[in-house]
């Protein structure tokens, strides 16, 4: 099966981000899932180009499903302050992924006649910014009320602190959307390298095996 690789590689990202995003560094601004997660983008640019965007969205679909599945797990594992995963932060979590990930695929197909950076450059930050907007909005934003259950557990989150720890009081969930949102953005650029090598790799191997496609 073609897309074997990427539905392997999707999942494990996938499954890996919502381990890694109980692990905190830098004062809590991030966590350990911050830098892999956003090479979901990668995987989905990856199969758009190399088998358009009908495979790159059943790749995005598996691993939404994966992503309903951790966050199942998460809501029957309990922490010290309650389960791993609340129903607010699921519910946030998903719809940014999908949302973000279709809007990918969207801008990548658009652009992928061009310079050959254009495409994943672009597609991926556009997406990254959603996908942060739609999250820690959904998740963590005052003006949104899920239930007293659910505001509660994510109470921690709209604490007034520092911006960054250094700048202007603002809630602490802003300082961890734009914290995220810089890695994203960082390893937007950084991913640029494995999708050309890769992308290049299997398009030689293409050409190989069909000589004159």
């Amino acid at each position: 099966m073609r897309l074997l690789p990427a539905i392997i590689a999707m999942a494990t990202l996938v499954v890996a981000s919502n381990i890694l995003v109980q692990f905190l560094l830098w004062d809590g601004f991030l966590t350990w899932g911050a830098f892999t997660y956003p090479f979901a983008f990668l995987v989905t640019d990856i199969t758009n180009r190399l088998y358009g965007p009908s495979a790159a969205r059943r790749v995005v679909l598996i691993g939404f499903a994966t992503g309903i599945v951790c966050s199942l797990i998460g809501t029957q594992i309990q922490l010290e302050f309650g389960p791993a995963v609340v129903l607010r932060v699921a519910v946030a979590s998903g719809a940014a992924f999908l949302a973000a990930q279709l809007l990918d695929i969207t801008v990548f197909n658009r652009l992928r006649v061009g310079r050959w950076w254009r495409a994943p450059l672009v597609s991926t930050l556009a997406s990254s910014t959603l996908d942060t907007a739609i999250f820690f909005t959904v998740a963590f934003a005052g003006f949104l009320s899920f239930g007293a259950g659910a505001d509660a557990a994510t109470g921690w989150a709209r604490e007034a602190v520092p911006f960054l720890g250094a700048g202007p009081v603002v809630p602490l969930w802003v300082s961890l959307a734009v914290a995220d949102w810089g890695v994203k953005l960082g390893i937007a650029l950084v991913a640029l390298i494995p999708f050309r090598l890769i992308v290049g790799q299997m398009l030689r191997r293409r050409m190989d095996v069909t000589p004159g496609a």
